[in-house]
């Protein structure tokens, strides 16, 4: 009964991670933690938890950017550009994660995921703040044309921190930086979305070695996790191309609200 609830936590986190370019950590570290409470699972530390949700991104980034990648979608450039602030963030966020005990991780992660809400509600709204600066990019889809611009310095920095709120909260760091290539750099969102799974998937290989490293990977979970992972990354690229990202985001912002409220208040009470 566990591996089906596990297999399916793996399949709905992948996705959804898949189609809105979050990677699926941001579900099924809420998840198991929650399950882990309930009995449903047995319970592990925060620090496993991230470690092992860390490992399932390598296999949800890696389906899900080869399906992206067969749809032409994926900017190489500015995903390399931000594989250079990110790698670095994350290896200090894995390291920052083990002083974080699991009042302390409930709380931290509830806040978290509470912000990003925030942050996908006015995603949309945002004028692009670099828009125009940088190295010159373009793409075509069935909407048309569309022009938009690298700034390095920033992309490199505004990684970085994504890197290491990724490492920290084993979640992939899409949740901030799909927003960020958007409102930045005027990104189209259908490129976005491929990209931050790109990044996703090598940032999720440096951050799970070094969680791996510390010992916070629950083997057996991992194992569970992974068939729906793979599979799930695939539905969500497929879906990206059919539906409407809106209606996912905000159904996504509801999910994060009502994730987060729990989890600070489990880390308060």
């Amino acid at each position: 009964m566990e591996w089906i609830i596990l297999l399916g936590v793996g399949l709905i986190a992948a996705v959804t991670g898949s189609l809105v370019g979050l990677g699926g950590g941001i579900i099924i570290v809420p998840s198991l933690l929650f399950l882990g409470g309930t009995g449903m699972v047995n319970e592990v530390s925060p620090q496993a938890v991230v470690g092992t949700s860390s490992l399932i991104l390598i296999v949800t980034g890696l389906s899900s950017t080869l399906a992206y990648m067969k749809q032409k979608k994926v900017d190489y450039k500015l995903g390399l550009i931000l594989f250079i602030g990110s790698a670095p963030g994350s290896v200090l966020g894995a390291w920052a994660n083990k002083g974080l005990n699991a009042e302390q991780f409930s709380l931290y992660f509830g806040l978290f995921m509470i912000g990003m809400s925030v942050v996908l509600m006015f995603k949309n709204r945002a004028k692009p703040l670099f828009g125009a600066r940088g190295i010159k990019r373009e793409f075509k889809d069935n909407e048309g044309l569309h022009t938009y611009s690298i700034e390095p310095v920033t992309g490199t920095a505004a990684s970085f921190i994504v890197g290491f709120f990724g490492g920290l909260f084993g979640i992939g760091g899409g949740s901030l930086m799909v927003p960020a290539m958007i409102m930045l750099f005027a990104v189209p969102p259908h490129v976005a979305v491929a990209t931050s799974m790109l990044l996703i998937f090598l940032s999720a290989c440096v951050s799970s070695t070094a969680h791996i490293t510390l010992g916070n990977v629950n083997w057996l979970y991992a194992a569970a996790l992974v068939p729906g992972a793979w599979f799930g990354a695939k539905i969500g690229a497929w879906l990206n191309a059919r539906i409407a990202s809106k209606t996912v985001v905000m159904l996504l912002r509801l999910v994060l609200i009502l994730v987060g409220v729990r989890l600070i208040w489990q880390g308060i009470y």
